[in-house]
């Protein structure tokens, strides 16, 4: 029997659920609670890496996530007559695209029909007080109810409002200087199974995917030092990506257009999350709540599924909670510092602003996906895709 048996996560998304997984296996009370009226099923593609993948595979989930894979081929740089510069397909070396890519909101379904017969999900529901004392924690709803838990764990998000109750300012939302807006768009003859990225000049990109359910994915992403843009209405943010929009050809009157017709565009400053501490007494957090290291990695969902089985797994085998902070902490923080880690030039080198600046990005595209280039790679390349080599060591835990 645990001590800490009964456990609320803030948070429906990905590592929310994947600890109520983990959990619940384990044989702990676990309810959800997320801000939204239902699951949110909006987002971009996914890529689940390494360890990831091999904690998929321990839930069983794996071969539902490959099946739901985007049909993505590969990704195309393109210049403004959409002329092919360079091109990566999925199977080579060098790829940009994972076999295990995949939206957001049918990861996030995946894992709901995966838990939502032995977890509580209560949705429209947020946390807006938390009180802690030495053998529970009281949390107040915005509807005024009070609940009291064993354990309470944020797994909502950056932008998570749980994480300033338990921890106040003191993570710390490090802005890279990148913007980036996504949404969804109706498919046109154009639009193949490649992704196309298109580079133009002012510091601005644009990328369009395919996705498996008819539509395409249009991201469209700039350069800028004013960390305030992030803080405006929505009508103030579609203004300024229509102004930043304007001149940079290709796509841009289709991109342009979608904006004002679409109603599910996410626009945020590109953050990382650090955070001296994740726990707090009875509390804590996970996920991009606790460690977001920008999309700029495509490591942020491999991050928020290993963490939650790493953290399930030591509160299982420890019977004091600050037990298993403490072992979870020191198996974890390496990993998230590893990943965090962006490379030089991030994100800078590839939103040059000159003309010069993007022939040369096109130029440098074709260059690594030669063939000459491409043969040199395979010699490199690992003859198993799904690992990633010091990522970090996943035990084995038992599940009662």
């Amino acid at each position: 029997m645990h001590v800490n048996k009964k456990v609320l996560i803030s948070g429906a998304s990905i590592a929310g659920p994947t600890l109520a997984f983990w959990l619940s296996k384990y044989g702990f009370d676990v309810t959800i609670v997320e801000r939204s009226k239902s699951l949110r099923m909006g987002g971009q593609n996914l890529d689940i890496r390494g360890a990831g993948r091999a904690v998929a595979r321990m839930m069983g989930i794996e071969k539902e996530i490959l099946a739901a894979n985007t049909g993505e081929i590969g990704l195309q740089f393109v210049d403004s007559d959409n002329k092919v510069k360079a091109a990566f397909p999925s199977d080579g070396a060098g790829s940009f695209t994972s076999e295990a890519e995949i939206l957001r909101g049918d990861l996030v379904n995946i894992l709901y029909n995966h838990t939502k017969n032995d977890v509580e999900y209560v949705f429209g529901k947020h946390i807006t007080a938390i009180n802690q004392h030495d053998n529970k924690v009281n949390v107040t709803f915005n509807d005024d109810n009070k609940e009291a838990y064993d354990l309470l764990i944020a797994a909502d998000g950056v932008r998570s409002t749980t994480r300033a109750l338990i921890f106040g300012d003191e993570p710390k939302v490090k802005f890279t200087g990148l913007y980036n807006a996504w949404y969804t768009i109706p498919k046109i003859e154009t639009d193949t199974q490649w992704a196309r990225w298109y580079t133009a000049t002012g510091s601005r990109v644009m990328l369009i995917r395919p996705d498996n359910h008819g539509t395409v994915r249009a991201s469209f992403s700039f350069l800028s030092d004013d960390a305030d843009i992030q803080k405006l209405s929505a009508g103030e943010q579609k203004k300024i990506l229509k102004e930043k929009l304007s001149g940079a050809g290709w796509e841009e009157k289709r991109l342009t257009d979608e904006i004002e017709k679409s109603d599910d565009v996410y626009f945020d400053g590109i953050s990382q999350i650090h955070a001296p501490r994740w726990f707090n007494g009875r509390t804590g957090m996970i996920g991009d709540a606790a460690y977001c290291p920008t999309p700029l990695t495509g490591m942020g969902t491999t991050l928020a599924i290993v963490g939650a089985y790493l953290l399930a797994a030591e509160l299982s085998r420890h019977n004091k909670h600050e037990d298993a902070f403490i072992a979870y902490e020191k198996c974890m923080r390496p990993f998230v510092e590893k990943v965090q880690s962006l490379p030089p030039g991030v994100p800078w080198l590839a939103h040059p602003k000159s003309k010069f600046g993007v022939a040369v990005v096109n130029t440098v595209a074709g260059i690594l996906a030669s063939s000459f280039v491409k043969r040199i790679g395979k010699l490199f390349e690992s003859k198993n895709k799904d690992v990633t080599k010091d990522e970090i060591e996943l035990p084995d835990f038992k599940t009662v």
